[in-house]
C-alpha cells in the first residue's frame, strides 16, 4: 500500500483513495491473501513507497531474477 494513494490529489485536493475504497481493497486482498493460502501459496503485503519496499524485497529474497511493474498516468488529457 502506497501511502501516496491515501493524500490528496495534485489537481483538486481529493484523497486518491477514500474510505470506501479503502474498505474495498483491504477485503480484497484479504479475500485473495485467505484464498492463496488455501491452495499452499501466501500474499506479501506492504506499506510504504513501491521504489523503496520492492527493493527491500529484492534484497531479503535474494535470488531474484525478474521484476514486472506498472507505472500510474500522471496526465490529465486535455481536449
Amino acid at each position: 500500500f502506497d501511502p501516496r494513494h491515501y493524500l490528496g490529489t495534485h489537481w483538486f485536493g481529493f484523497p486518491k483513495t477514500g474510505p470506501h475504497r479503502l474498505r474495498f481493497l483491504l477485503e480484497s486482498v484479504k479475500d485473495l491473501r485467505e484464498t492463496l493460502k488455501k491452495k499452499g501459496s501466501t500474499l506479501v503485503v506492504r506499506k510504504g513507497k513501491p521504489e523503496d519496499v520492492i527493493c527491500d524485497l529484492i534484497t531479503q529474497l535474494g535470488s531474484v531474477s525478474a521484476v514486472a511493474f506498472h507505472e500510474e498516468v500522471k496526465e490529465i488529457l486535455k481536449w
